[in-house]
């Protein structure tokens, strides 16, 4: 099976303002979960999230849509970007309960999650 998009985040500087922006716009319900600032949706056909903004990169700030990608292999994943010229910005990190998250950059200079969802 191909990998799919399986989470987007919506970055933001004023977390109310974003959440109150989404509810209306689209009738989506968000739920705090985790991190305080992380809401989480389940309405938007992918799982969702609104976040405080935040730099994977130091000094680059998350803007727009933030991806991430279910794999069946974390660590096939990690090789095939840095085979492809691609450069891993945040290691793998296990998120208890849900699985191993790392992020990249393509070529291009695009940032990417890929996670490795526990069964």
């Amino acid at each position: 099976m191909a990998d799919t998009l399986r989470h987007f985040a919506i970055n933001c500087d004023d977390v109310d303002r974003a959440r109150s922006f989404y509810e209306t716009v689209f009738g989506w319900r968000f739920q705090a979960w985790g991190p305080p600032g992380f809401f989480h949706t389940s309405d938007a056909g992918a799982m969702g999230a609104i976040q405080q903004r935040r730099e994977l990169v130091p000094g680059v700030r998350m803007t727009g849509l933030e991806c991430t990608f279910g794999v069946a292999d974390i660590d096939a994943t990690v090789a095939a970007v840095e085979k492809m010229g691609g450069k891993i910005v945040m290691p793998k990190v296990v998120l208890p309960t849900v699985g191993t998250l790392m992020f990249f950059q393509d070529p291009e200079g695009n940032l990417v999650g890929a996670m490795q969802y526990e069964k």
